[in-house]
C-alpha cells in the first residue's frame, strides 16, 4: 500500500487539491483512500447522537453501519494524537492511501500554496516534499512548481514518485483493434554480394527484420491460455494485498522478544484468513492467528503453534524469536503498480495465476497468428487415396499443420494445389485475405516445374535464401499482398528441420512474442562420423538409457521414419569435425523446438 501527502498552510487548497486527486486517480483505475489530520477541537461526533451517548458512558470504540457507509470510532484518552502509522494499520489495502495534513510525518509530499496566504514555503525547510502545486510563479523553489490547477501532472508526479505508474486499461473497457502495419518489402532481401548464408547469420536477419502483425484483444484471463501478451501488465493491487500470517500460531509485536521463556496474556477471538481480529493486539498480549490472515493492529510477529504452550488464558514459548518472524509483508511478493508481466510473454497457466492474484481479470494479449499451410505438386496425393506409386502421400501439410497447432496459433488448411500458376495465384489470393503467414513446401527451387518460386519471383518479391545446412539448402521467402510467405523444402525432414530452426521464432515474432532459442545441452555421442566443414548439419537423434545421444541409421533427407524414431535433433556446427564415441556433441530436444 503506497502513501502521498499532501500538504500546505491554511487556506493554501490542501483540500481541493485532495479532492482533485482522488478523482484524477480513481478515474485511472486506482483504488485510492485518504486520512485527513484534523484541528484538534474538531470532532466526528455530536451530542445528542446515539453514538455520541454510547461514548460518553464509556465505550473505547463505537462502529456506526448503515446503508451507505459505517465508521469506527476510537476513543482517544491520551492528550497527544494517534501516530500516522496506526491511522494506516487500520485501513483496508488498496493501492494508495493520500494523506492530507501530517507535514512532521517522513513521507513523500506535495505542497499547496496561494500566493495570497503570503506564508512561507514549507519546502524550504522540509526534504519529504518532493514538489509544489502553486497559483503562482516560484522562481527560487528548491523542488519542481506545477500548476496547482494541473491536476493531470500532479497526478502523474503522485503515481510516479509511487512507483505506480499508468495502469492498463480497466476491465470492460474495449480496445481498439488496431492491426499492426504490413512487413516492407524488403524485409527478406539479402545483403548485397551474399549468395550462401549461414545458419546463425539467416537467423539474425529474420530476427533484425521481422515484427509483429497481430493486433491486440482483451480476454478473460481464463481463457488467454496460450496467448501472447501484447502490453506490459501492471498489478491492480499489491500481492499479498496486506500484512499476513504465514502459519497457524500467535501473534504479537516482536520488538521485546529475547532469549528465554515468555509468557503473554491472550485476548479473545483469533484471525482468520478472510475473516480479520476487529480490534488492537496490545505490547505484551497475543492473539490468535491462522495462515493468511491479515496481522492485527500491533502484530508483527507470529510463533507456530507447534511451538507453544496454552494454558488459563496464556501462551508460551521460548525465546529469543526475530522481530517479523512467519509473517508476510504486504507486497512481498509483488507491488502495487509493477509490472506483473512484460509484453511478449506467451501465457502459461503459472502467469495466469499471477494475473488473477494481481487483480487482472482481462489481459491485453495478441490475436492468434494465422498460419495457413499449402501444398503443392502435380506428384501428390491425399494419403491413402490411390495406389499409384508415381504419386506421393502428402506428408508435409499434416505434419506443418500439426506444428503451427502445436505452437499455439491457428492452423488453416489451405490444400494442395496442382502445378498451375493460375491456379497457385488464386490459392495465394484467397489465403492473404485470411491469414497472416502463409507456409508452403515443395516448389520452391529454380527447376521447370517450381512454379511456386517462379511465381513468388514474379509477383510476391521472392528472395531465394541457400542455407548453408543439411538438410534443407533451399529457403524462399515472399510478401504476397503483404502477408509474409514460408516456402520449405518438399522434402519432409529438411522441411521439418527448417520449421524448427527458421519458422518457429519467425512466427514467435510475427505472433508479438519475443525471439526463440532453442535451448540445447552437451551429451557424449554414441556414434561415430566424419564432417566436412562449410555446412551446418542437424541429424535426426535421441538418448539413450545411459544418457548419451544416438543418430538415426541413415541420414538420406527421406527417411521419414527417423523424424518419428527421433526425439531431437544432434546440431553441429560449419566446422570439420570427426566424431568419435564419447566426444560430447550438442542435442536439442523436439520439446525445445515446442514439439
Amino acid at each position: 500500500m503506497k502513501i502521498f501527502g499532501v500538504t500546505g498552510w491554511k487556506n493554501a487548497g490542501k483540500t481541493g487539491l485532495m479532492e482533485r486527486l482522488v478523482a484524477e486517480i480513481t478515474a485511472r483505475g486506482f483504488s485510492v483512500s485518504t486520512i485527513k489530520h484534523a484541528h484538534h477541537t474538531f470532532d466526528v461526533d455530536h451530542p445528542g447522537k446515539d453514538s455520541y451517548r454510547h461514548r460518553a458512558a464509556g465505550a473505547n470504540e463505537v462502529l456506526i453501519g448503515s446503508r451507505r457507509r459505517w465508521a469506527l470510532m476510537h476513543e482517544c484518552r491520551p492528550p497527544e494524537d494517534v501516530p500516522l502509522a496506526d491511522l494506516l494499520a487500520r485501513m483496508a489495502p488498496v493501492d494508495l492511501v493520500l494523506i492530507e495534513g501530517y507535514k512532521r510525518d517522513r513521507h513523500q509530499k506535495i505542497e499547496a500554496y496561494r500566493a495570497e496566504t503570503e506564508h512561507p514555503l514549507i519546502s524550504d525547510q522540509d526534504d519529504t516534499i518532493c514538489a509544489i502545486a502553486a497559483d503562482c510563479a516560484l522562481p527560487d523553489a528548491r523542488v519542481p512548481v506545477i500548476d496547482l490547477d494541473d491536476t493531470g501532472a500532479l497526478a502523474d508526479l503522485v503515481l510516479e514518485r509511487c512507483g505506480l505508474g499508468q495502469m492498463p486499461p480497466l476491465a470492460g473497457v474495449p480496445v481498439p483493434d488496431i492491426t499492426p502495419p504490413p512487413l516492407n518489402n524488403d524485409c527478406f532481401a539479402l545483403p548485397r554480394g551474399v549468395s550462401w548464408m549461414p545458419v546463425h547469420e539467416a537467423l539474425a536477419l529474420l530476427e533484425a527484420r521481422l515484427v509483429p502483425v497481430c493486433g491486440i484483444e482483451m480476454l478473460p484471463v481464463p481463457a488467454a491460455l496460450g496467448r501472447i501478451l501484447g502490453r506490459d501488465v501492471a498489478a491492480r493491487r499489491a500481492n499479498p494485498p496486506g500484512a499476513n500470517s504465514a502459519v497457524d500460531g500467535y501473534g504479537f509485536a516482536g520488538a521485546d522478544i529475547g532469549a528465554g521463556p515468555h509468557v503473554l496474556p491472550l485476548v479473545a477471538g483469533r484471525a482468520a484468513a478472510g475473516v480479520p481480529f476487529a480490534g488492537a493486539v496490545s505490547p505484551g498480549q497475543a492473539v490468535r492467528i491462522l495462515t493468511g490472515a491479515l496481522l492485527p493492529e500491533g502484530v508483527d510477529t507470529v510463533v507456530l503453534q507447534e511451538d507453544v504452550h496454552v494454558e488459563a488464558g496464556h501462551v508460551a514459548f521460548q525465546g529469543p524469536l526475530r522481530q517479523g518472524a512467519n509473517a508476510r509483508r504486504a507486497g512481498e511478493d509483488i507491488d502495487a503498480g509493477a509490472v506483473a508481466l512484460r509484453a511478449g510473454q506467451k501465457l502459461r497457466a503459472p502467469d495466469l495465476a499471477l494475473l488473477s492474484a494481481v487483480g487482472q481479470s482481462e489481459a491485453p494479449v495478441r490475436k492468434r497468428l494465422r498460419v495457413g499451410v499449402l501444398s503443392t505438386g502435380d506428384e501428390l496425393a491425399a494419403p491413402g487415396s490411390t495406389p499409384d506409386v508415381a504419386r506421393t502421400y502428402d506428408a508435409n501439410r499434416p505434419m506443418l499443420l500439426g506444428l503451427a497447432q502445436g505452437w499455439d496459433y491457428e492452423a488453416r488448411d489451405l490444400g494442395h494445389v496442382r502445378d498451375d500458376r493460375a491456379a497457385l495465384r488464386a490459392a495465394f489470393d484467397a489465403a492473404a485475405d485470411q491469414v497472416d503467414v502463409i507456409v508452403t513446401s515443395g516448389g520452391a527451387s529454380a527447376g521447370d516445374e517450381d512454379h511456386v518460386s517462379a511465381l513468388l519471383t514474379e509477383e510476391g518479391q521472392m528472395q531465394a535464401w541457400r542455407i548453408a545446412m543439411k538438410p534443407g539448402r533451399p529457403l524462399a521467402l515472399a510478401l504476397w499482398r503483404g502477408v509474409p510467405v514460408f516456402g520449405l523444402p518438399g522434402n519432409p525432414v529438411a522441411a521439418m528441420v527448417c520449421a524448427l530452426i527458421f519458422a518457429r521464432p519467425a512466427f514467435s515474432r510475427l505472433a508479438g512474442g519475443g525471439w526463440l532459442v532453442p535451448r540445447g545441452f552437451d551429451l557424449p555421442a554414441a556414434f561415430a562420423k566424419k564432417k566436412k566443414a562449410g555446412r551446418r548439419e542437424y541429424l535426426r537423434a535421441r538418448l539413450t538409457d545411459t544418457g548419451q545421444v544416438e543418430v538415426f541409421k541413415s541420414e538420406g533427407s527421406g527417411r521419414i521414419t527417423g523424424l518419428s524414431w527421433a526425439d531431437g535433433l544432434v546440431d553441429l556446427d560449419e566446422s570439420a569435425r570427426d566424431i568419435a564415441p564419447g566426444d560430447m556433441v550438442r542435442f536439442v530436444p523436439y520439446a525445445s523446438f515446442g514439439v
